[in-house]
């Protein structure tokens, strides 16, 4: 019999630390090169706002990207959104793509686990009863 290695037991896979989100709320990264242009669509398809992107022609486009095609060139690979505007997915190629802006709210932001038993214990000290798992409004 072989010992499991690493990682591979379930009993530690429970307890795997979560992920620091970063605050992309604003940014407007510089898609100057290939490898920027990547990195920043990926961290794109992460984030749970809208962006704006800016297309080489300068039509401007809002919306929420759901997915997102990596191919060996920028032309092979694409972002798939939900425009603010209109109803009909949009499939823009990487090599489109003049410019990039978080411009939505993260509504992640602020929402994990640990903020939330903050806010519980926070309510609990103060006194406050009733105090139960309830989502907070989306605004």
């Amino acid at each position: 019999m072989s010992v499991p290695q690493r990682g591979t037991n379930p009993e530690e896979l429970e307890h795997a630390p979560g992920r620091e989100r970063e605050n992309l709320e604003g940014w407007i990264p510089q898609l100057a090169s290939e490898d920027e242009i990547r990195v920043a669509l990926e961290k794109a398809f992460d984030y749970r706002g809208d962006v704006s992107i800016t297309l080489k022609s300068g039509e401007k486009v809002e919306g929420y990207i759901f997915d997102r095609r990596t191919g060996k060139t920028l032309a092979d690979s694409a972002v798939r959104l939900y425009p603010k505007v209109g109803d009909q997915k949009l499939t823009i190629p990487y090599a489109d793509i003049a410019s990039l802006a978080f411009t939505g709210k993260d509504t992640a932001a602020g929402k994990s686990w640990e903020a939330w038993m903050k806010k519980y214990n926070e309510k609990k000290a103060a006194g406050e009863k009733n105090i139960g798992l309830q989502p907070e409004a989306l605004e």
